[in-house]
């Protein structure tokens, strides 16, 4: 029996909507990772967040983009809890962080646990210059966590080795690159075993030629299925690595969707004007 043009082509659009479906079914098996409702952020009489909600599953790489003063990098210090929010919810992993009426946080060891599982790269290094790149990955598992030096040590190198700086161990930050730097601040975060990574603007402090190293990096990770929050102006990059991107424009979410629709064909005239401004 043959099949007609008409017939293929709805045969195609029912094997595309059980794909989707299939994909859908398959997103919701796994648990969220992250979970934003409604957050407000203010300072003084300048409110920066208005109301942004946004999820990210195990496994998702979330991309915010956006101009300056839209609150990309102020949503994601919230989330880590680096700022403390207006007003909104909070989940880690399924576990709601406890906050008073104003934001503040109700339970600071909770607090504190809950940062432990989120792996935090800003735009600058912030590695302790007084001490080793190694010294640099080991102060936090073994003075916060408690892990045993040995221990320690072991998976630091592992981490150095991962990320390209298997023979800088015993240098200090001065005597490293942009990138290698990153790349250490990086392996730092790793070293937590952090539920989730967040990325704020991980290249911009970065001269052009260096930014590559870093984002093969950041790639090299998503690749391996670990979630991320990633605030950047790599518009290329952002597309290649995201599952969902989220555009900000003054403190409230303008559009959201997959990269290819964002990117493709993008509805809101801000994110067109801003996507031409970024080319």
């Amino acid at each position: 029996m043959q099949v007609g043009c008409d017939d293929g082509k709805a045969m195609r659009g029912v094997q595309e909507q059980m794909s989707t479906a299939s994909q859908a079914v398959r997103n919701e098996a796994r648990p969220e990772a992250i979970c934003v409702q409604n957050l407000h952020k203010s300072f003084g009489q300048h409110e920066v967040l208005k109301g942004v909600s946004i999820s990210a599953r195990e496994g998702d790489v979330v991309t915010l983009i956006g101009g300056s003063g839209s609150g990309k990098s102020t949503l994601l210090r919230c989330v880590n809890f680096l700022e403390t929010p207006s007003s909104g919810r909070i989940l880690i992993g399924g576990e709601e962080v406890r906050c008073r009426p104003d934001g503040t946080p109700a339970d600071r060891r909770q607090i504190e646990r809950i940062r432990q599982s989120l792996g935090m790269v800003f735009q600058q290094f912030n590695l302790w210059t007084h001490k080793t790149v190694l010294e640099n990955l080991i102060e936090v598992p073994v003075q916060v966590l408690g892990k045993p030096r040995d221990e320690a040590v072991a998976m630091a190198r592992k981490l150095l080795d991962r990320v390209g700086l298997k023979t800088k161990e015993d240098a200090y930050p001065a005597f490293l690159s942009g990138g290698q730097q990153q790349r250490a601040a990086i392996a730092r975060a790793l070293c937590m075993e952090p539920r989730a990574m967040l990325f704020d603007e991980p290249t911009s402090a970065l001269d052009p030629e260096l930014v590559g190293e870093v984002l093969a990096v950041i790639r090299s990770l998503a690749d391996e299925g670990r979630t991320m929050l990633l605030v950047t102006h790599e518009m290329k990059f952002a597309r290649e690595v995201s599952d969902h991107i989220v555009y900000l424009y003054n403190g409230l979410i303008e559009e959201e969707g997959p990269p290819d629709q964002l990117f493709g064909a993008p509805q809101s005239a801000r994110l067109q004007q801003f996507l031409k401004s970024v080319s």
